[in-house]
């Protein structure tokens, strides 16, 4: 009953459900004790609310925005409580002093709240640039320094609570009968709040007005003409899809020619990893179309989204779609691809793909540059051995989110979720569980969100169980040296920042978000040594939920033995480690049929939703002997994900170079018809004829 209700009320855990409840309870109460009238009863009501309010606000309760949507947000609740108070004063029959000052207080206190709100806005207003950036340099523009935090962090919530003084002091006088206390309580009121908008006043004068818009637009297209750009990433999406771009950065460093990332959302360069590449973020469209992007030969496309017509519109760089995954979803083929000038894949399978979904993508635009981002995944070195007494093999459940639609197949979370990890958790000889759920988990179906939640409480309750267990032992020293380890590498990155810009004004980010090469290279050696002394605080028994960003994904890979997965690109990566791995057929295809259909799964134990299978996986993790699918894994490896030789790095660059090429004779080639000097050719008519697809030789 109390999960049900933590749900419905959108509250994150039980001590918010009770926060909330006692907060509802205490504006009833206030009405109550008002009418009454009861002054005790008021004073305790009236701390009940403010504390609750300020629990949940301090948590960040979902709460805090349903409230808002139902016209009880927090202006309202500061309202009624002060209207309460006025009700209480009139019920007391003080005379008419204390109501009257009450009325006037509070009439000018929210017109003074007006004010504020509008010189925070007006301040936030100019200090939003038309684009954002990160490893660009603006130093030639003045930017100055953003107001302190605690001056414009939740403005609103700070200038409500300072009616706190005169509510006193109105208490205070009903109590002692005198308004002397209520006068005192209401002028320190104005005092801190016309102090406050005084000190904000400042960011609005001279020096502390950030450059226009236009400035920072010319400045940033001086800083384009001057790098040069040559290939672009340009993405497009929600804050939870940052990880589609997130995990082509690296490429984009190791890339021959200079590279630029291009953003269109604000949130998903709060959430992009830390990177060398120079990175725009340009919300508006006609900023995007007037940006001088002339020298830009390829442009890359890690997701198909509607906004990606704002770039496919230049003729002058060829497009490519390069997707965020290899899998046999249909996203994989999605008929949106025809727009691009290539599509590239992993390997033949995409190709492949491609042909069978007859969705407009011709074979000779297809081209095949392995995946770069599978380099840090380990091979395996045949089956599981034990390093230390005491050791078992993991085994990492990784299902994919429910997707857009209803279909079983999307993923085996809802049907065989719980019986998977029931049956890897009761193991014999036993073996431990990494589980790690799509980001997307949840997000749209409650079934999904349900499954999580309870495979999540299997997992928890098979830890706790296992720790209880004296059969299971644990290295304490080692474990206290990789805590300490761990320690140091987080005070490190702490130090060094993380790269976010979550806490930084946005004019201040990009004013001093330019990329220290010392620092970027000491950031990845501290996250490689994070991930390692992360996986040593545990012991190598430990059942695990992985959520979040850290440990990634292939470090889990990396960390476990075998997977069970669901058709998606996790299945196509983990194919990288030559390791065993199962795959669920949740729409219940049957093996044959589902093979048939799904490339990733040829060389799989297939599951169904019972689960039924899962032994032949722990069988082939623990015996090369008992593993009949090895050589069917390592030819698979090649067909989705192209030979080892020559690495995709550079498979990848000499696409891009071959690409440009193209796109340069393409441009010189429009130069010279426009101009009428291809073979002496007048412009018009080159034109005409190119269109018609008969361009002069």
């Amino acid at each position: 009953m109390i999960s049900t209700a933590i749900r419905v009320a959108r509250v994150g855990s039980f001590s918010e459900l009770v926060a909330a409840a006692l907060m509802g309870l205490g504006h009833a109460l206030l009405v109550l004790f008002a009418l009454l009238p009861s002054l005790e009863g008021f004073v305790v009501a009236a701390a009940v609310t403010y504390v609750a309010d300020h629990y949940l606000h301090q948590r960040g309760s979902y709460l805090i925005n349903r409230l808002t949507k139902v016209r009880a947000g927090l202006s309202i609740r500061f309202l009624l409580r002060e209207l309460t108070l006025v009700l209480l004063l009139v019920r007391m029959d003080l005379g008419d002093g204390p109501v009257y000052l009450a009325i006037a207080c509070f009439l000018f206190f929210y017109a003074f709240q007006a004010l504020h709100g509008a010189l925070v806005t007006l301040i936030n207003n100019r200090r939003r640039l038309p684009v954002v950036t990160r490893n660009v340099d603006l130093s030639r523009i003045r930017i100055p320094d953003a107001p302190p935090a605690w001056l414009l962090n939740s403005s609103a919530r700070k200038v409500l609570h300072l009616d706190l003084a005169a509510f006193i002091g109105l208490l205070v006088s009903a109590v002692t009968e005198s308004l002397v206390y209520g006068a005192i309580g209401t002028a320190v009121t104005f005092v801190f709040a016309f102090a406050y908008t005084a000190v904000l006043s400042t960011f609005l004068r001279g020096s502390k007005i950030p450059p226009s818009a236009n400035t920072v637009l010319d400045r940033v297209d001086d800083w384009l003409r001057e790098y040069r750009p040559e290939t672009v990433l340009y993405f497009s999406g929600s804050k939870d899809s940052a990880y589609q771009v997130n995990m082509w950065l690296e490429t984009m460093e190791n890339l021959d020619t200079r590279p630029l990332i291009i953003l269109r959302e604000r949130v998903i360069l709060q959430n992009l990893a830390p990177t060398s590449v120079p990175v725009i973020c340009v919300p508006g469209g006609v900023h995007l179309m007037n940006m001088d992007l002339s020298t830009v030969r390829v442009a890359l496309y890690a997701a198909n989204v509607g906004k990606n017509i704002h770039l496919l519109r230049v003729p002058t760089m060829k497009h490519v779609f390069i997707g965020h995954g290899d899998s046999d979803k249909l996203a994989s083929v999605n008929p949106y691809s025809k727009v691009y000038d290539e599509v590239w894949t992993a390997g033949r399978a995409g190709r492949d793909r491609y042909a069978i979904a007859d969705v407009g993508v011709l074979d000779q635009d297809i081209v095949e540059v392995g995946r770069p981002q599978l380099a840090p995944i380990r091979t395996a070195q045949g089956a599981w051995q034990p390093e230390s007494e005491g050791d078992c093999p993991t085994v990492l459940y990784a299902p994919t989110w429910e997707g857009w639609d209803d279909n079983p197949g999307n993923t085996s979370l809802i049907l065989a979720g719980e019986n998977i990890v029931r049956g890897l958790l009761s193991a014999e000889p036993p073996v431990r569980v990494v589980y790690k759920p799509h980001p997307f988990t949840g997000t749209r179906s409650r079934q999904a969100a349900t499954a999580h939640q309870r495979i999540s409480a299997m997992v928890e309750k098979a830890a706790a169980d296992r720790a209880a267990d004296p059969r299971w032992t644990v290295d304490t020293a080692a474990q206290e040296r990789a805590r300490a380890e761990l320690g140091r590498v987080e005070a490190r990155l702490a130090a060094l920042g993380t790269g976010t810009d979550d806490d930084k004004d946005e004019a201040v980010a990009s004013r001093d978000g330019v990329a220290d090469p010392q620092r970027e290279a000491e950031l990845r050696k501290l996250k490689q040594e994070w991930n390692e002394a992360y996986w040593r605080t545990l012991p190598v028994w430990e059942h695990k939920i992985v959520t979040g960003a850290e440990p990634r994904l292939y470090d889990c890979f990396n960390e476990a033995d075998g997977m069970v997965s669901d058709i998606s690109s996790v299945v196509s990566d983990f194919i990288a480690s030559g390791k065993p791995y199962a795959v669920t057929d949740s729409a219940e295809l049957g093996e044959e049929e589902f093979k048939r259909r799904n490339t990733a799964v040829r060389a799989a134990v297939i599951l169904d939703n019972g689960a039924a299978g899962l032994g032949d996986l722990l069988a082939a993790i623990r015996d090369d002997a008992a593993d009949p699918l090895a050589d069917a894994r390592r030819e698979l490896r090649e067909y989705l994900l192209g030979p080892d030789s020559p690495p995709s790095i550079d498979r990848f660059n000499a696409a891009v170079k071959t690409l440009a090429a193209g796109s340069q004779v393409r441009n010189e080639r429009q130069l010279a018809a426009m101009s009428g000097e291809l073979h002496g050719i007048p412009g018009q008519r080159a034109v005409t004829e190119q269109k018609d697809g008969q361009v002069p030789a």
